[in-house]
């Protein structure tokens, strides 16, 4: 559909995207991929302009009731797009996939009637932490706190009648994303969310490898302050990003997606293994 071809990347790679926030699981001297990203932007820059992939992805320290330390992930990547394009692919394909399983453009989550009708709405970051946050983003940021208000103050607000794109993040919170050309504190970013549930990441790809690894050195800082694994430089893949075009990819949450047509709060329930029954 749409040209796009399937790919493969290798599960075990010897580093990753520095982000802080995120945790890899080692695998000998090296590790379990958090992501396909990085072999996916080398596929990009090689010339291959539309693709995708269905795969597992590693992630240590994660679990809860939505979140679990290996899930399955639908990614995909696209030459001459940015976020906007994205979020209207997603939109197209989610409805799609709500035709098929006999949804059409209503769906019901936990006793919450939602419609699925375009257009879907967006919220920037700035404007929900405004409407929903006792803390300004200014304060959230300044304080470390983003990532826990945003969890906790503003996502049960988000897509709650009708699916959201939340964009816009600031650009200390899209590591791998491209500035606006307008504003270049505003990272193209976006998440979709449906019923307070986060479903997918997109943005438009930062494609400048001195900035890339500007941001990189910040996040490797940051990760040794932590006390948490640094891991090396990405060499290959910052050398690869001189070749990449205006792009733009996403990742989207599979099990999350299942919790939606099963309607169950707990990711356990999508599952047939947690980790606990192992």
């Amino acid at each position: 559909m749409h040209n796009y071809l399937e790919v493969e990347t290798p599960y075990r790679v010897p580093t990753q995207a520095p982000e802080s926030h995120i945790d890899a699981e080692k695998s000998g001297s090296w590790f379990l991929h958090t992501s396909p990203e990085i072999c996916m932007k080398r596929l990009l820059s090689a010339g291959y302009e539309r693709i995708f992939q269905i795969c597992r992805c590693f992630r240590k320290n994660e679990r809860g009731h939505r979140h679990l330390p290996e899930m399955t992930i639908l990614e995909w990547y696209r030459h001459e797009a940015d976020y906007n394009d994205l979020m209207e692919e997603i939109q197209n394909l989610l409805r799609h996939i709500f035709k098929i399983i006999g949804l059409h453009d209503t769906l019901i989550y936990q006793g919450q009637k939602i419609e699925a009708k375009p257009p879907w709405e967006k919220l920037s970051v700035k404007e929900a932490f405004e409407r929903f946050s006792m803390f300004s983003l200014k304060q959230a940021l300044d304080e470390d706190r983003f990532d826990e208000l945003l969890a906790l103050e503003i996502e049960p607000h988000l897509g709650i009648d009708k699916p959201l794109f939340l964009v816009d993040y600031p650009i200390e919170k899209g590591a791998l994303a491209r500035p606006k050309a307008d504003n270049a504190s505003i990272a193209e970013r976006f998440e979709l969310y449906i019923a307070g549930l986060e479903l997918c990441n997109g943005f438009s790809e930062l494609n400048d490898s001195k900035e890339q690894r500007q941001r990189f050195q910040k996040e490797m800082t940051l990760q040794k302050a932590l006390g948490k694994s640094v891991y090396p430089m990405p060499e290959k893949f910052l050398k690869s990003l001189r070749q990449i075009p205006l792009s733009a990819g996403c990742a989207l949450g599979v099990d999350r997606l299942v919790m939606l047509f099963a309607d169950t709060p707990n990711i356990d329930d999508v599952v047939a293994f947690t980790p606990e029954e192992l």
